[in-house]
């Protein structure tokens, strides 16, 4: 009974944001999402589904061609394998869709995350480590099609609280902005738990430019999300409702990440 309810949500809420999206090219960010202590263990397999969809946002591109946020709706896998006791990769293939129902391949993204210190599980104590990530991306989504993303990871945990933080830096390797300074995107995360696998919080997600040259103040997206995360059971949920702190940012974003373990 639980499997056929989680599974009925679980379309429920792809169903919900697919109809977000009837009139608009879409572009989201294949993840949003604040990195915690999550790792799968040797040889454990592992699928995330990631679904972003902006039901009020930027409809002007910021350069030639791009497939702007407004009404958009993005779909994508992430696989990952756990190598180690301290090591997994991930394999992302982010999917948007358009008004005309186009299918428009965002290009493929690898990543490998290190997690050497972090509390036993249902334990208390600090976690660290650090997320390598290098994008192959198409000329719709970024003028540099070439990225790596350094996210190290931050935080503390206990029975009933989960703090975390990534200050995310991004380099360009081709294209206008190639070996350039990277760009700062700090995120964290506070989540409490209030019932036996139901725990809530806020996610908030900035994008300062440069490092060491920030952008104005007006010029630096800002997302303060809610967040529910149900993590029990055979299929976990993540659900989010972001609003847009500031002009520079979209209005609204809702996201939601399933998660399936195979071991």
């Amino acid at each position: 009974m639980m499997r056929r309810c989680l599974a009925a949500a679980a379309f429920a809420t792809f169903a919900t944001l697919t109809l977000f999206a009837p009139c608009a090219l879409a572009v989201l960010p294949d993840e949003i999402q604040v990195y915690t202590d999550d790792i799968n263990a040797p040889g454990e397999f592992g699928l995330e589904l990631h679904v972003n969809t902006t039901p009020n946002g930027r409809r002007t591109p910021d350069f030639p061609n791009e497939v702007t946020p407004y009404h958009g709706l993005r779909v994508t896998p992430e696989f990952t394998l756990g190598l180690t006791k301290t090591l997994d990769a991930g394999l992302y293939l982010p999917v948007t869709y358009d008004a005309e129902g186009r299918v428009l391949f965002g290009g493929p993204k690898l990543r490998l995350k290190w997690l050497p210190l972090r509390p036993e599980e249902g334990g208390t104590g600090w976690f660290a480590g650090a997320n390598g990530e290098y994008s192959w991306l198409t000329r719709n989504f970024e003028p540099e099609t070439r990225r790596f993303e350094l996210r190290p990871i931050l935080g503390w945990r206990n029975q009933d609280w989960l703090l975390a933080v990534n200050p995310v830096l991004d380099w360009a390797l081709n294209g206008p902005r190639q070996g350039g300074r990277p760009d700062f995107s700090p995120s964290f995360k506070a989540a409490r738990t209030v019932a036996d696998g139901l725990a809530l919080g806020l996610e908030y997600y900035t994008e300062l430019g440069p490092l060491g040259r920030p952008a104005p103040g007006n010029q630096q997206p800002r997302t303060l999300y809610v967040a529910m995360e149900l993590e029990k059971g055979p299929l976990p949920l993540h659900f989010a409702i972001g609003r847009g702190l500031n002009d520079a940012t979209d209005k609204w974003t809702v996201k939601a990440i399933f998660e399936f373990s195979f071991k």
